[in-house]
């Protein structure tokens, strides 16, 4: 950031580098394995809105089966705030790095609340692959109504696949057919 003095007794004005964008906007934070969790927590403790999608996942212990939770994409974490203020998130213990191709680059909001809504459903949800190929739907009824993604048949059931571009991960859900409409 930048100092510059208007007048003598004016405060001074913090102006923004060329190019970087002051807006408050969500982000992909690349964090060290295993510590999706534990980012969430100490980015809500210094004031950052965090995202961290979870699933469910029967894990086999050596004397049960046990039902954990597991963020859907591993190695990311989301959180919401200004690149002018990224300082104290890329200092939080366990982020590698605000996801961009050359610099941090904000999620669409579009995917984000579409990844949001689904984790508030109560439908089953899992980790896809990131595909390119097939046809874009949106839904139109039931708990999920108004999410785009690609219809895909996965194991004899229609799955609906969310995508996130920017960090190349995606979610499936199974979805009825006749929920759907093929978008244009």
């Amino acid at each position: 950031m930048l100092n510059v003095p208007c007048s003598p007794c004016s405060p001074p004005q913090v102006v923004a580098p060329e190019g970087l964008c002051t807006d408050i906007r969500w982000y992909a934070l690349s964090t060290r394995s295993r510590h999706e969790k534990l980012v969430r927590d100490r980015l809500t403790g210094i004031g950052v809105e965090p995202f961290l999608p979870l699933t469910r996942k029967l894990s086999q212990w050596s004397d049960r089966k046990v039902w954990t939770e597991i963020p859907l994409f591993s190695g990311y974490c989301f959180a919401r705030f200004s690149l002018m203020n990224s300082l104290p998130v890329l200092q939080t213990p366990g982020i590698v790095r605000i996801v961009g191709s050359v610099m941090p680059e904000p999620i669409p909001d579009e995917e984000l609340a579409a990844i949001r809504k689904l984790a508030e459903s109560e439908r089953s949800f899992e980790r896809h692959g990131y595909l390119a190929e097939g046809a874009l739907v949106e839904v139109v009824r039931g708990p999920l109504a108004g999410i785009r993604g690609q219809l895909i048949r996965k194991a004899n059931h229609d799955c609906l696949v969310i995508r996130v571009h920017l960090i190349q991960q995606a979610a499936t859900v199974h979805i009825d057919v006749n929920e759907v409409i093929p978008l244009q």
